[in-house]
Parts: C-alpha cells; sequence; structure tokens
C-alpha cells in the first residue's frame, strides 16, 4: 500500500483518492513550526487579556459569555462532549479516515491555534489504524460540521470508541493498547477540532472518486451496447464535437470512437442496414456525458480547493513582526461550495444511470435492437433481462427522488445565530447511496450488452471491448435458459465498482477529471 505525505495547503486530489483507497497516510513535518508558531499566537492572545470568541467565550449564541481563565480547559472538553450529539450509523471507516486526513492538513496550516501534540495524536491515530466511530446524522454544514467533528475529537480525549479491524473498541483503552495517551485540549483545540467542513468534503470527495469510476465504467458499456444494438459510431465524429466546442464532450466522443476502433460489427451496420438515425440513448452519448464530465470536472476543482482550505473559526495569525498576534472570527466554516459541488455530483449521478438504463431498455425491446426479446433465445418460455430492466429502472428512480438540491435547503440554527446554513452535510452523505444504485445499472447494461454481442457471433467488437466482453464471461456465463439472476447481477456491479472495466481498456482511452483531453 502506498504512502502519502500530506503538505499542507498543497494536496493534489489524486492524493485524497489514494487516502480514500487506503494508502497510509504521514504529515511534512516542516509542518510542526508552523503549527507551534499558532500555538504560541494562542497564548499571545489571551494574555492580552481581551475576549476571543471560543478562545475564552462561550460558543455560538453563548460567544458573549466571558470564561474565566481557570476554565479554559473544561471549556474546550465541555465543547467537545457536548457537541458530540450526532445520531445514526457510523461512517464507513474509508469515508472517516478521509475526514481525519482532511482535518490533520487543515490544522498543519498553522491558522487554527493547535499545539504539536494535537496534530501528532490525530497523525497518529491514522498511522495506526484507529478510526474513530462517527454517526452521520447531525451536522447542518455551518457552523462547521460540529457533531461528527465532535465525535472524532472526543475520542482523541479518550471518549467515544474506535473502530480496530472492524470491531468499536472504547478509545480510552484503544488508545492504550497502542501506546498513546488521551489529550488534555489546550485554549482553542477543541473549537478547532469541531470546526470545519471535513466531514462534507469526506463524503463528497469519496462520491467524486466513486463517480469518477462509474463514468468510465459507463462509457465502455455505452460503446458496448452500440455494438450490440449494431449502432453506427458516426454520431461520435470528431468534426460534429469540435463544432459544438464543449471539452467534455469532445473528451466523451474520442473516447467512445476509440472503443469501437476496428469493431467488426459496426463494419456490419454499413451494409444492408436501414436505420438512418439511432435512438438518442447511443447517437446522444457524447452529449450527456460529456456534459457530465464538465460538471464532474468542475465538482473535482471546488473539492480540491476546499480539502487544502482551512475552514474552522476563529482563525489565528501569528505575530509576523509587522502585525501582532490576531484571531479573526469568519465564515470558512459555512459548506456552501461543498454544497454545490455535491448537488451536482447528484445530478452526474442520475444522468449516468438514467442514459445506461435507457440503452438496457433498448437492447431488450427488439424493435429498436433487433435483438430478440429481452435478450433471450427463447422468449416467452424464458423471460431473459425483462425484469433486470425493471430493476435498473427502480434504482434510476431511487436517484431521482434523492437528487433533490440539498443546498437550497436552510434551517436556522442555534437560537437564530447561526441562521443560514448550507446542508452540506444531507447532500454529500446521499452521494454514496446514489452510487451503489449507479453500479448496479451500469453492471446490469454491461451484462445486457455483453448478451447483445453474443447474438452477433462470429462477430466480433472491437480488440478494446473484446477484451471487456472477455472479463465478463470469465465471471458470468451466456444467458441461455432462465437462472437465479441476482448472482451474476452482484458479480457485474463488483467488476463496476472496482474499476474493472477501465483496467481493460487502454489507459490513454477514457479522459480524465484533469480536463485533459485525451
Amino acid at each position: 500500500m502506498s504512502r502519502i505525505l500530506l503538505a499542507p495547503g498543497a494536496v493534489p486530489l489524486v492524493a485524497w483518492r489514494e487516502v480514500y483507497r487506503g494508502a497510509a497516510v504521514a504529515l511534512d513535518p516542516a509542518a510542526y513550526g508552523v503549527v507551534d508558531r499558532s500555538a504560541q499566537a494562542v497564548s499571545t492572545i489571551l494574555a492580552r487579556g481581551e475576549p476571543v470568541y471560543g478562545i475564552n467565550t462561550g460558543f455560538g449564541k453563548l460567544a458573549s459569555v466571558r470564561i474565566e481563565a481557570a476554565d479554559l480547559e473544561k471549556l474546550q472538553r465541555n465543547i467537545v462532549l457536548s457537541h458530540a450529539a450526532g445520531v445514526g450509523a457510523p461512517m464507513p471507516v474509508a469515508v472517516a479516515r478521509l475526514m481525519m486526513a482532511l482535518k490533520l492538513a487543515s490544522l498543519a496550516q498553522g491558522a487554527s491555534g493547535v499545539r504539536s501534540e494535537t496534530v501528532r495524536l490525530l497523525a497518529a491515530l491514522l498511522d495506526k489504524g484507529l478510526t474513530p466511530v462517527v454517526p452521520c446524522q447531525g451536522s447542518v454544514g455551518a457552523s462547521g460540521d460540529l457533531a461528527p467533528l465532535a465525535h472524532m475529537s472526543a475520542t482523541l480525549i479518550g471518549v467515544g470508541s474506535f473502530f480496530i479491524d472492524g470491531a468499536a473498541v472504547p478509545a480510552e483503552r484503544a488508545l492504550a493498547e497502542v501506546g498513546l495517551s488521551p489529550l488534555v485540549l489546550g485554549a482553542k483545540e477543541g473549537l478547532a477540532l469541531l470546526n470545519g467542513t471535513q466531514f462534507s468534503t469526506a463524503y463528497a470527495l469519496a462520491a467524486l472518486f466513486e463517480t469518477e469510476m462509474l463514468f468510465g465504467s459507463a462509457l465502455v458499456t455505452g460503446a458496448l451496447s452500440t455494438d450490440a444494438a449494431r449502432g453506427s459510431d458516426a454520431p461520435f465524429d470528431t468534426r460534429i464535437h469540435a463544432l459544438r466546442r464543449h471539452a467534455g464532450q469532445i473528451d466523451a466522443a474520442h473516447a467512445l470512437r476509440r472503443l469501437m476502433e476496428g469493431s467488426a460489427i459496426r463494419v456490419s451496420h454499413l451494409v444492408g442496414d436501414e436505420r438512418v438515425q439511432d435512438p438518442y440513448c447511443l447517437r446522444c452519448q457524447p452529449q450527456v456525458m460529456g456534459a457530465v464530465l464538465d460538471i464532474l470536472r468542475h465538482a473535482a476543482t471546488t473539492l480540491a480547493t476546499e480539502a487544502n482550505g482551512v475552514t474552522d473559526n476563529p482563525l489565528i495569525f501569528a505575530d509576523t513582526g509587522e502585525a501582532p498576534a490576531e484571531a479573526l472570527s469568519g465564515g470558512n466554516f459555512h459548506a456552501e461550495p461543498v454544497a454545490f459541488a455535491a448537488d451536482i455530483l447528484a445530478l452526474a449521478l442520475c444522468e449516468i444511470g438514467s442514459l445506461s438504463e435507457r440503452r438496457i431498455a433498448m437492447l431488450v425491446d427488439p424493435a429498436l435492437s433487433g435483438l430478440p426479446a429481452f435478450l433471450t433465445p427463447k422468449p416467452g418460455l424464458n423471460s431473459g433481462f425483462m425484469i433486470p430492466q425493471v430493476t435498473a429502472a427502480a434504482l434510476v428512480a431511487e436517484n431521482k427522488q434523492r437528487a433533490h438540491p440539498a443546498s437550497v435547503d436552510s434551517i436556522p440554527t442555534s437560537a437564530n445565530q447561526e441562521d443560514h446554513v448550507s446542508m452540506a452535510a444531507q447532500g454529500a452523505r446521499r452521494l454514496l447511496e446514489m452510487t451503489d444504485n449507479c453500479r448496479s445499472i451500469i453492471g446490469i447494461e454491461l451484462l445486457a450488452a455483453a448478451q447483445g454481442c453474443d447474438f452477433h457471433h462470429p462477430l466480433r467488437s472491437s480488440p478494446v471491448l473484446e477484451r471487456v466482453r472477455e472479463l465478463v464471461r470469465r465471471h458470468v456465463p451466456h444467458l441461455d435458459d432462465d437462472r437465479h439472476f441476482q448472482p451474476d447481477l452482484a458479480r457485474a456491479a463488483d467488476l463496476v465498482g472496482r474499476g474493472a472495466l477501465i483496467d481493460a481498456v487502454d489507459a490513454d482511452i477514457l479522459p480524465s477529471l484533469s480536463g485533459s483531453s485525451p
């Protein structure tokens, strides 16, 4: 497994992807000097005796309440314990680890006022495989992801539980077993730990990485479906897309052309086929998937920026020699950018799945595909792919219902002190269920398209698509007579989910989120 060195403020998107996939994490040692200066700035500010939000005052609507010096440590412990009020199922470990790494990179930029020992403990938890048990419901996406981050923070002070090898272990015991001790939080540290957008951003990034894989897989199944229906690749001609000028459309068309190059099935379309134009689900793939690619790239840019930002409050600015140490209250915790990115991802997932389902429906309809009804040699006696298409339709409907924008909602909190919130947490959290649905839809299309191509034997598809068909047939045999279908669907969804379709095609064919054309 690779190891990612986090350079705070400059972590590339690919590194966050590796963290999500399980890579080990270490913090750039150069960050600790900056962290120490930030902690010293907090001490300097406290020594001046001025009221500073979250350092020597209450929180939220209670910001006007001054806290005595003797109670500052208790204040920070209390905010963690009182705010650890989440409910629901625990975060998936992969997403929780990503959240921890995001928080680590944020604190290490030296604008949060935490001490080096706090940062070192968070880094040690990642290194030793201790992942906090964090209920996934309870954040409104401002003032930061308070409840979930409070649950994460509670484990640092020995409260709550860690996941270790899939089992929940009480935090104090888990820390002791790996030679670590709970923290006693200093001034500002509790607030710094639980304020920020890392929960929402982790979920949104996880969904982005899953959607990226689904997008590439759907281009592959779309090309295979085009061959199964003996469709034309003329709609993928470079000249068409150059005239419209959208980068995503140009890149998607390029990929579809490359996927179908050298297909004998495609060549057979040119002889004796009276169809002039294919259905939109085939012909408009570059336009739809290209638009999806463009908005995925936009979401990727937003989330990469957010992942490298500092989003707690107040922010601490150390003494520069020209300006004294200062704490500035602002609103970087407001997760509106993440909420918008999550809504964009929801739209993208809806359209990837919707277009895939329309191709499945086209393939099972002999009037459109020219193939046997429901892709079975003996329709009537056998139902073939009749119900998998129904399942795909049900999953598409579920995703549409989940895609209502979260960012348009706001419920004031904290006695109207926090009167506009982003709802980024809900917007991001729903996405992984949507990716699960989309994965199954594309898996069904994969089986249907491979089945359709089988009917064209001995004609073969392109060399690239034949590798995909061979991959499918190693896991799922051709359907002659009806059999228990669910295991086939599960195996196909697994192939999609682990990126096997993408691995089966040439690496330079499919477009990337970086925005560079193939």
